[in-house]
């Protein structure tokens, strides 16, 4: 595809970390209340994956929240769409493609605190720490990148780009129009 600079991770690659960290969540929750809760709509192949490698009974369900407008975060979050049940009590793991600023994140971990959450913990296919304006403790990280515009495993650019089972570096003429 002439639209991507370069393949960052490889679907071999990213497969191979999705059961590395399926392998040590099963571990970390084995005596615990799992609930996984996706980001929509970036995390749901990392989601659907992810699930099927954690070999414990859990519940699951999807919030869409956002602070995007375009290619740059905006600061402000709105939840677009929410859960549609109780997590009073409740693991909870935000299991997210990619964590830029930290503001969403942070937003969301406020929110599912006061709502009577046991505990929260967060997931990521990718992070990119020197975006981060906020301090964010992130457990299970599966690879930290430099500030590309990435697409690919959920990962789009006006709303194209998801479906690819890799994740590339978006060539800057695409989005630089």
């Amino acid at each position: 595809m002439s639209d991507i600079k370069e393949v960052l991770i490889t679907e071999e690659e990213i497969q191979n970390k999705v059961k590395e960290l399926g392998e040590k969540i099963t571990e970390d929750y084995r005596d615990k209340d799992l609930f996984l809760l996706g980001i929509l709509k970036g995390a749901v192949p990392f989601m659907a994956d992810i699930m099927r490698k954690i070999d414990l009974d859990l519940e699951y369900d999807f919030m869409d929240v956002s602070s995007y407008q375009g290619t740059r975060s905006m600061g402000e979050v709105r939840i677009l769409k929410d859960i549609s049940t109780s997590i009073v009590g409740k693991d909870i793991l935000i299991v997210e493609d990619i964590i830029d600023t930290g503001i969403t994140l942070s937003y969301l971990t406020k929110v599912l605190k006061s709502r009577g959450a046991n505990s929260i913990e967060i997931v990521t296919m990718l992070s990119k720490p020197s975006r981060r304006k906020i301090d964010l403790p992130v457990k299970y990280n599966g690879y930290e990148i430099e500030d590309y515009f990435v697409i690919g495993y959920g990962m789009d650019y006006d709303e194209k780009y998801r479906a690819l089972p890799y994740i590339g570096i978006l060539d800057e003429s695409v989005y630089s129009k």
